[in-house]
């Protein structure tokens, strides 16, 4: 249920504290030439490579800095104590399941922030409701920074439309407007308005 969530929402965002979220995204691995010969063969990018190539493949993954706190953690047990096998088990599949708990809690943390808008919320409760994990990822790749685009105009708007606004206020706002990039928008909201006199 929804109204259960917000809880929920908190305590995740208090277990994770070192999540980063901006714009969420991993760094694929590159394998060796002799990798990709083998994975025609196996299906696998990382049947064929070495312990070498292995460990290089989970240090690109730890150096992303959207790899969340589990990615994190297990990828530095595996470089400290691991096996080949069991590297070449994580890329497989723990990898993936690692960064799929790590997005639920990034969805959850977004949805904790008073200032995640309408669209926002609404995304992220249709996501957690019915989203696979590649739903989710790509929600927090690109999807986020598109809703948070629709929200943040909504914001703007709703600052233009206050007829007591000052002169200086007023023009920074269409500013933003006329750029029109999420990134002016959310720069005027979080920076700019607070700028001006008034």
């Amino acid at each position: 249920m929804r109204l259960t969530r917000v809880p929920l929402a908190v305590a995740a965002g208090a277990l994770a504290p070192a999540l980063l979220l901006s714009t969420p995204s991993f760094a694929a691995p590159v394998p060796s030439p002799t990798a990709v010969a083998a994975a025609s063969d196996t299906g696998s990018p990382y049947e064929g490579m070495d312990i070498h190539d292995l460990r290089l493949a989970i240090l690109r993954i730890l150096a992303d800095p959207d790899s969340g706190q589990r990615v994190t953690r297990e990828a530095n047990q595996l470089l400290d104590h691991g096996t080949a096998e069991e590297m070449r088990a994580w890329l497989e599949t723990g990898h993936p399941l690692a960064q799929a708990e790590d997005d639920s809690v990034a969805l959850f943390r977004i949805l904790a922030d008073p200032d995640s808008g309408q669209r926002v919320t609404q995304e992220i409760h249709e996501l957690l409701d019915h989203g696979t994990a590649e739903e989710r990822r790509a929600w927090l790749e690109t999807g986020y920074r598109l809703a948070q685009f629709e929200d943040d105009s909504v914001a703007v708007f709703r600052i233009l439309a206050d007829p007591g606004i000052s002169d200086a206020l007023r023009a920074a706002a269409i500013a933003a407007l006329e750029e029109y990039t999420p990134e002016a928008l959310r720069h005027f909201l979080e920076v700019g308005r607070y700028e001006v006199d008034g």
